[in-house]
């Protein structure tokens, strides 16, 4: 970039591009069954950033409630966001199961953790909004 521009460290450059790419995702549990409690939250965010660091994409944000999650995604433009959310469910309903089966089993959500939908929208509104949305969602105790 020309020295006349000051750098925005949210704008990240690759050999042939520079992006400024975020995603608003929402994954639901099936049945909007209410499995979730705030270990379970914290332990499925540690997850999905490892996820996210293998596809070299960073978790933002992240928080949820007691039936989904809601996480914001600055990734760049040679990863498919349907296999980045790909990974993400499937990594993280195969580790919670296997680590808080008993609660799974209980609540029952079925033979899926996540249900097979998900929301995935672009930001172009201003991430603060965003951020303080997500922020703002009740998180169980």
């Amino acid at each position: 970039m020309s020295p006349r521009w000051e750098p925005n460290p949210d704008i990240r450059t690759g050999r042939h591009v520079t992006h400024h790419l975020h995603a608003h995702l929402v994954f639901v549990t099936t049945y909007r069954r209410g499995v979730f409690d705030d270990a379970m939250l914290g332990r499925c965010e540690e997850i999905m950033r490892e996820v996210c660091a293998s596809f070299e994409t960073e978790l933002r944000e992240f928080n949820g409630e007691a039936d989904h999650v809601h996480l914001l995604v600055h990734y760049p433009p040679k990863v498919a966001l349907s296999k980045l959310i790909n990974s993400l469910k499937g990594v993280s309903s195969r580790c919670l199961r296997a680590e808080h089966t008993g609660r799974i089993n209980r609540i029952g959500t079925g033979s899926a953790f996540w249900s097979r939908s998900y929301f995935a929208g672009s930001c172009g509104a201003p991430l603060t909004a965003i951020r303080q949305y997500i922020e703002g969602q009740k998180r169980p105790v």
